[in-house]
């Protein structure tokens, strides 16, 4: 056999590396202990073939925030690509903006929108147009005595100002409720610095995006695959924490992997969204695939054997895809960064997937994901529009 040479933290400069996709990092690595096998790591040989420059593997604690780490990791990247030396992003910053505009959604819609702390990729790009950035080291959001991310109480008191507000005690709904609720988050996640000192020089957390990110928000579309619109035309993607109704470009399921590697090709990671639910997933061993088989009709020594090596897996169509949507095998439960490529002892392609649970498995916080795992599971993937093949950008009139 060939030892393992993929080294996802090495890299050539000195940067390395619900229906939930808010749901927390707890919750979901207890619920992904049973997909494991002793002997994963030495059964598969991953090769390296595309390594791409990122930052170092977060821990998102016990909050829903996956879809923050992911798009703020992504926009690192980003950072690198077009030559800066990127710096750490407050997670924490883009989402409590977003609690504030989905709260203000929830008073809007009269309560008919997702709460708690789950949000989209596109929520964070909305943000950094909105509000601006900050570093991490100028907002933390760990404001209340704890080392990491620990948002429970923080969230049901929010939820509990906002359906009281909803039920209009009053009769006439004041403007005090949006003052009400964003005193509570900031007494936890701390208040926002009206400016801050960032190696000798102050900003605003406009003006540092604009003068120290310098990404333009208006360059990144989603793309995902879904049945209620047209094929290469926009709709608006039907998951609980879409609370902004945000939209996405509409392709064929094979389209998403052409997209994502001509992407790698070409330089530029990919934020992704999707389903982590599958027995055939396994946080700790870092490997997601599509079994050929339910995981209830697999035998004792089957499920013994899912991550012991390389299996088959079945091939993803478009019909496959939209009936996993429309039954709730897929769900819309978390949130990575795909920044490179790989592939296996027997030659079959991995994509490199940085996660936000840590370096808490066999892969010091990455995981490989197969084509047919993306294809089949993913929710959404968001990218440069540059990063898209001429022929599919011609196609969505990018």
């Amino acid at each position: 056999m060939n030892t393992t040479i993929f080294r996802p933290y090495i890299l050539a400069a000195t940067f390395f590396a619900g229906t939930f996709i808010g749901f927390s990092q707890d919750n979901l690595i207890n619920a992904l202990k049973v997909n494991a096998s002793e002997n994963s790591k030495s059964s598969f040989q991953f090769t390296e073939i595309i390594n791409l420059q990122n930052t170092s593997v977060k821990n998102q604690g016990s909050s829903g925030t996956c879809w923050s780490y992911t798009s703020n990791s992504f926009l690192e990247s980003e950072m690198a690509r077009m030559g800066k030396k990127p710096v750490e992003i407050s997670q924490i910053y883009s989402a409590r903006n977003t609690y504030i505009e989905k709260g203000k959604m929830y008073v809007k819609m009269h309560g008919a929108v997702t709460l708690g702390d789950g949000g989209g990729l596109f929520d964070v790009i909305n943000m950094y147009k909105k509000y601006g950035a900050v570093p991490q080291s100028v907002y933390t959001g760990l404001n209340y005595g704890t080392a990491k991310n620990k948002f429970a109480e923080m969230s049901k008191i929010m939820e509990s100002i906002l359906q009281t507000v909803v039920k209009n005690p009053n009769g006439e709904l004041t403007p005090n409720w949006q003052k009400a609720y964003t005193a509570v988050i900031d007494s936890y996640l701390g208040q926002v610095p009206e400016s801050f000192d960032y190696n000798g020089k102050q900003y605003t957390p406009q003006t540092f995006a604009k003068e120290v990110i310098g990404i333009n928000p208006d360059d990144y579309v989603q793309i995902s695959s879904f049945d209620n619109v047209p094929f290469y035309s926009k709709g608006t993607l039907l998951f609980p924490d879409n609370w902004s109704f945000e939209q996405a470009y509409n392709v064929k399921a094979n389209d998403l992997t052409t997209i994502v590697d001509h992407a790698l090709k070409k330089g530029y990671t990919v934020a992704w969204a999707g389903d982590v639910s599958e027995k055939t997933f396994s946080w700790k061993n870092g490997v997601a695939y599509v079994g050929e088989k339910k995981f209830d009709d697999m035998t004792a020594e089957e499920k013994a054997d899912l991550f012991n090596g390389p299996k088959k897996e079945p091939i993803t169509t478009d019909e496959s895809r939209q009936k996993g949507l429309d039954n709730y095998t897929t769900t819309d439960d978390h949130g990575m960064h795909i920044v490179g490529l790989v592939k296996d002892q027997n030659g079959k392609e991995y994509y490199t997937v940085k996660n936000s649970w840590g370096e808490s498995n066999d892969y010091k916080g990455y995981l490989f994901m197969t084509k047919e795992y993306l294809k089949l599971k993913s929710t959404t993937i968001m990218v440069h529009k540059s990063a898209v093949p001429g022929d599919l950008a011609k196609k969505m009139n990018l």
